[in-house]
């Protein structure tokens, strides 16, 4: 048999092709909990290979193997000889999140951190289930109420009075020094009819710097995003999040998803129209082959 028998013929290559387009378009990369939120970098930079290197993976690893066990964790790792050198890491899933959804959010926070912040002393990234941050500044139990990201969804006429108070009502509900009627919780969510509101506090705070952060957070969001229908306010050590009627910016799809889904599915309508065109051309030219063989 000659090497040219055991290549594919052109119909069977477009048929991999094709269902290949299919089980991409059919499977998302990431899940709901894996969605990118912000990350950030630290502008210092550490030599390839430096016993500094060395401690940020095992930060790294650690947060991955501790992420197994448990839902928050910090850690403090020396670096060096001088306290520059010290590196100081926590990682925090959300608060309803079960361990293995948990283990797998923190696991992935950690690979997209280690890429986003290759070099850097310091980075922090958040996802829709877990957060993940070191730097060699410390900042374990320290209240930070500096603003992250905020992102306002779009108002609606139909968006009456008694909607936003129940928003009030909701986030009035969270931000409560219980959050439940209860013992304190650093992860709180509540609803009111359609309106859902959540928030969380880094655990390294304490309950008193927990609320002062929410707080902050929640009149921050009023000021700034009006009579939305929903609404994200992440501040360094705390976030608070509503949505009313199923609006929202996470965990589906918005307008910027819609966009990248039509140029994926323009490009790939492209390629299949190309391989098309492809086998059309060489089915050609075997005609053209073959007529030539039979005129000899």
């Amino acid at each position: 048999m000659s090497v040219a028998e055991k290549a594919p013929s052109p119909p069977l290559l477009f048929s991999s092709i094709f269902l290949l387009t299919l089980s991409l378009l059919a499977s998302p990369s990431t899940s709901d909990t894996d969605s990118f939120v912000f990350g950030g970098c630290s502008q210092l930079k550490y030599l390839p290979g430096s016993p500094y290197e060395n401690g940020v993976n095992s930060v790294l690893t650690s947060f991955v193997n501790s992420a197994m066990f448990a839902a928050y964790n910090n850690f403090t790792v020396p670096a060096g000889t001088t306290s520059a050198d010290i590196i100081y890491g926590l990682f925090q899933c959300r608060g309803d999140l079960d361990q293995s959804t948990c283990s797998r959010c923190v696991a992935r926070a950690v690979s997209q951190v280690g890429t986003l912040c290759a070099g850097a002393c310091g980075g922090a990234l958040q996802l829709e289930g877990c957060f993940v941050k070191y730097d060699n500044s410390t900042f374990l139990g320290v209240e930070d109420k500096t603003l992250v990201i905020k992102k306002c969804g779009p108002g609606s006429d139909s968006y009456d009075t008694n909607a936003l108070t129940r928003r009030d009502a909701v986030l009035g509900y969270i931000g409560a020094s219980n959050g439940d009627g209860g013992a304190y919780k650093f992860y709180r969510d509540g609803w009111s009819g359609d309106v859902r509101a959540v928030a969380q506090c880094v655990q390294d705070l304490s309950p008193e710097e927990c609320q002062d952060c929410l707080g902050e957070a929640i009149g921050q969001l009023k000021s700034n995003c009006g009579a939305a229908r929903w609404a994200d306010m992440f501040l360094a050590k705390c976030y608070v999040r509503y949505s009313e009627g199923g609006d929202h910016s996470h965990g589906g799809h918005d307008t910027n998803d819609d966009d990248e889904i039509e140029k994926t599915l323009a490009i790939l309508i492209g390629l299949i129209a190309g391989v098309t065109l492809v086998i059309v051309f060489l089915s050609f030219l075997g005609k053209v082959c073959e007529t030539a063989k039979e005129g000899k």
